[in-house]
């Protein structure tokens, strides 16, 4: 029996669910890419590189260690792999990765601009402030590095320069359901930004309480 066969199943479904909602650009799309990390193990489970995701079946998706050894499918996984397990490494709360190029989002991605605290139950889900992650060619050591640095402020969504979007969760329903919040947050304040009009941001005491908040959260979930 697979042992990976629940895990493997689960990123199909995210990722076509992603795919249907624009999350990946278009339906016949390989772009973007999902993984879970294993519990007490430094493996994890990505999608395979340039299968696009309406026809993905679970033995394609790929499963490996965190130095990029493949343990099992027969696809290349995606030239993200590096990106993912760094991340795993510099951060023991986030047991899965969503990397989107979802559409509002990307319009940040490419005026280099964060997205400020908005809403409380969205900032206090992922973060007061979604920031860029500086560019870098897809697949090389030095967006790894970025990546690394960037997510060390324990924030869930961050934009990526010229890129996409990132997006960050304890399991993989919260780094699915946190990119779902970016995309709404990005759309309403990109409108809001159009109008000409000051936007308004959440007060500093809310802003204050969200940090205090967020801190209580356990960054450990005995992963590796």
């Amino acid at each position: 029996m697979d042992p990976y066969l629940g895990h493997r199943k689960d990123i199909i479904d995210c990722c076509q669910w992603l795919c249907q909602h624009g999350y990946f650009g278009s339906l016949l799309s390989a772009g973007g890419n999902v993984s879970v990390r294993i519990p007490g193990e430094p493996v994890l489970v990505i999608t395979p590189s340039g299968k696009p995701y309406m026809q993905l079946v679970p033995e394609e998706i790929c499963v490996v260690d965190f130095n990029l050894n493949r343990i099992a499918g027969d696809l290349a996984p995606s030239i993200e792999t590096a990106m993912h397990a760094g991340i795993y490494q510099s951060r023991a709360d986030v047991g899965a990765v969503v990397h989107t190029h979802q559409a509002y989002a990307s319009i940040f991605a490419l005026i280099n601009q964060p997205v400020p605290a908005l809403f409380d139950e969205v900032a206090l889900s992922i973060g007061e402030t979604v920031d860029v992650v500086p560019y870098a060619l897809s697949g090389t050591s030095e967006l790894v590095e970025n990546v690394k640095r960037a997510v060390a402020n324990r924030c869930h969504c961050f934009i990526m320069q010229n890129h996409g979007a990132l997006n960050l969760g304890k399991t993989l329903d919260n780094a699915w359901k946190h990119a779902e919040l970016l995309e709404k947050t990005a759309q309403a304040y990109y409108h809001a930004l159009t109008t000409g009009k000051p936007v308004t941001t959440l007060p500093a005491e809310t802003i204050r309480r969200v940090r205090e908040l967020r801190k209580q959260i356990p960054t450990s979930h005995n992963q590796m």
